[in-house]
C-alpha cells in the first residue's frame, strides 16, 4: 500500500446492516480518500442490495473479503459476538481494521487483541466510539481541557434510545449501550474509571431505565443514565460541573415550530441520524490514517478498558454495590 496523496484506501466492510449500510454510504459519499470495493453479509441478498448501490463487489465470506487484494483496510459492522476474531483476521494479514464497538463480548477476549497487536509491535485497530469525533463531544472536551470550568468535580450523562432491538437483557444494557459513556468519560477527562455502581428502578422484568455512580482517578463523580426504550426518541447529552463552572453538550435543534398553543422541536429516534456527521469524521480521520500507516481514535486498548468497565457494572447490577475497576498497566504500544 504506496503513501501517495492519490492513492484511495480500498475498504472492505462486514456487515451490512443499519450500521454497516451507512458506513458504506458515507464512504461513498463523505470520504474522499477511500472507495468501498468488497461488501460480506450473511445475508447475501442484503449484501447484494447494499454493494451494488455503491459500485463495490460483494465477498464469499469474511475470511475472503479480509483476505483479498481488492482489499487494504477493512470496516467490522457485523454483530458484537464476530468482532474479536473478524478483528484477529485482519491482523493476521496486517490491515487496517475499525470495528463498531464493542471490540468484544468480555474484557479477556478484547485483552486477546491488545495481545495480538503488542506482538505485532504496531497498532492497526481503531474501535468505533464514535463520540470521540463528534464536533459537539469535542467541543465539550475543549471546554475541560482548557481550564475555563476550573476542576471538574462532577459530569451526568444521559443516553436514550426510542426502542432497542440489541441491548435487551440487564448485562446487554451496560455491554451494549452504557459501553458508549465509560469510553466517553475516561476521554473527556484523561482517566480511569475506578468504581461503579449500577441500579435501575425497575424490579422484575428487564431492568431498563439503568443509572450507573461512577468514580474517577481524578477524584470525580459521573452519573449515567442509559434508557434504551425511552419512547419518545434518540437523546444524547452530557454537563460537566466545575469549580469555575458548566459546560453542557445538549442535542441540536435548529427549529422551534409554535402551533396551536404549544412550543417544541422534533426529536429524532435514530442514532445513525443523530450522529451522521460525527460517523463521517470518524471514517474520513480512521481512512487518512489508515493511508499514513497510523491509527487514531479509540485503540485497543481503550476497547480492552471499555470492555472492563462493563464487567464491574454488570457485577455491580447483580450485587447493588459498588464494584471496583482495575485497570492493568498499559503497554508502551498505547502510551
Amino acid at each position: 500500500m504506496g503513501h501517495l496523496v492519490s492513492a484511495r484506501l480500498k475498504v472492505g466492510v462486514i456487515g451490512a446492516g443499519a450500521m454497516g449500510a451507512s458506513h458504506v454510504a458515507t464512504l461513498a459519499a463523505g470520504v474522499p480518500s477511500a472507495e468501498v470495493t468488497r461488501v460480506f453479509d450473511m445475508d447475501t441478498a442484503r449484501a447484494k442490495e447494499v454493494a451494488s448501490s455503491v459500485g463495490a463487489e460483494i465477498a464469499d465470506s469474511a475470511d475472503a473479503l479480509v483476505d483479498g487484494v481488492d482489499v487494504d483496510a477493512v470496516v467490522i459492522a457485523s454483530p458484537d459476538f464476530t468482532h474479536v476474531a473478524l478483528v484477529l483476521a485482519c491482523l493476521r494479514v496486517g490491515k487496517p481494521v475499525l470495528c463498531e464497538k464493542p471490540l468484544a463480548l468480555s474484557a479477556e477476549e478484547a485483552h486477546s487483541v491488545v495481545d495480538a497487536e503488542v506482538a505485532l509491535g504496531r497498532r492497526l485497530v481503531q474501535v468505533g466510539f464514535n463520540r470521540r469525533f463528534d464536533p459537539g463531544f469535542r467541543d465539550l472536551k475543549r471546554s475541560i481541557d482548557d481550564g475555563s470550568l476550573g476542576e471538574v468535580r462532577v459530569l451526568h450523562g444521559i443516553h436514550r434510545n426510542a426502542s432497542s432491538s440489541t441491548s435487551t437483557d440487564d448485562a446487554g444494557l451496560v455491554t451494549g449501550s452504557m459501553i458508549h459513556e465509560f469510553d466517553t468519560f475516561r476521554w473527556l477527562l484523561d482517566g480511569e474509571i475506578v468504581g461503579i455502581r449500577v441500579e435501575s428502578p425497575i424490579v422484575g422484568g428487564f431492568r431498563d431505565p439503568q443509572v450507573a455512580t461512577l468514580w474517577t482517578s481524578g477524584g470525580q463523580m459521573i452519573t449515567a443514565e442509559v434508557f434504551v426504550n425511552a419512547g419518545y426518541g434518540y437523546d444524547v447529552r452530557v454537563e460537566v460541573v466545575g469549580t469555575g463552572g458548566s459546560a453542557t453538550l445538549e442535542p441540536r435543534t435548529p427549529v422551534v415550530r409554535r402551533i396551536a398553543g404549544s412550543a417544541g422541536s422534533m426529536i429524532g429516534s435514530d442514532f445513525v441520524a443523530h450522529f451522521i456527521e460525527s460517523y463521517r469524521l470518524e471514517l474520513a480521520a480512521w481512512a487518512d490514517a489508515a493511508l499514513t500507516g497510523t491509527v487514531v481514535g479509540a485503540s485497543a486498548w481503550d476497547g480492552y478498558v471499555a470492555n472492563l468497565v462493563a464487567a464491574s457494572g454488570v457485577r455491580a447490577l447483580g450485587s447493588g454495590a459498588r464494584e471496583d475497576v482495575e485497570v492493568p498497566e498499559r503497554p508502551g504500544l498505547y502510551a
